[in-house]
């Protein structure tokens, strides 16, 4: 399978949807990863300088998992970009990906909810898209989780690739959000998940055949007894 991964800036596809992907990846599906703006925006002293370093985090992050495509849109003005829409269509209807993972459209950044309607409106009828969770888990309701346990170790490396944005913060924060999304589903310590959530539309009703395993299932009760697991 294709799967296609777009980030808003330079360190989104390690934050929000590192674990789908690396779990992906050890499958045999094949990644396609985009970042949309430059970053230039993200930090004390924003220009020129601080995009090329981010340019060249963002490709260290995700090392593991492939190449990065650039495609270098103005870091905070995503929805305002004149040839955002086109450049962000074209980049999608040149892959031809089986399934697009990229941002919610309630996302707490303006960047993440503008780039989540231009993949939204550019993807049509060529393949789903599912929207990954917003920060801390702030609004969103999941339809899909992913257990991403064995890969939560390299997801926490990767963040920390982004040493311009004090990467400390994001780390910790998907941690708390991945071990959150585990409890949901009753998995044991020790496991983290990402959420999901489908961009429900003809003809892309459901794709948990298209996704990696969900945390491992466990009864609440002990049988025979009140006491929780």
């Amino acid at each position: 399978m294709h799967i296609m991964a777009i980030g808003a800036h330079p360190d989104d596809l390690e934050i929000f949807m590192y674990g789908f992907l690396a779990g992906a990846a050890a499958r045999g599906d094949r990644l396609h990863l985009v970042v949309a703006t430059d970053g230039a925006a993200g930090g004390a002293e924003p220009g020129p300088a601080l995009a090329a370093q981010r340019a060249d985090e963002a490709r260290a992050g995700l090392a593991d998992l492939g190449d990065v495509q650039l495609l270098a849109l103005p870091d905070g003005r995503l929805s305002s970009a004149a040839d955002a829409a086109s450049i962000i269509t074209d980049t999608i209807r040149n892959t031809q990906p089986d399934l697009i993972l990229t941002h919610a459209p309630e996302d707490y950044h303006p960047d993440h909810r503008a780039l989540s309607k231009f993949v939204s409106d550019a993807a049509g009828f060529i393949c789903p898209v599912l929207f990954c969770d917003t920060l801390m888990g702030v609004g969103f309701a999941p339809d899909y989780y992913v257990d991403i346990t064995g890969y939560f170790d390299a997801k926490q490396a990767a963040i920390m690739a982004h040493a311009s944005q004090q990467p400390d913060r994001f780390a910790t924060a998907a941690a708390i959000l991945n071990r959150f999304r585990a409890a949901q589903c009753n998995a044991p310590h020790g496991h983290y998940a990402e959420a999901y959530r489908i961009d429900s539309r003809f003809p892309f009703a459901d794709v948990r055949g298209m996704l990696p395993p969900p945390p491992p299932y466990r009864p609440f009760y002990v049988p025979g007894s009140d006491a929780l697991i």
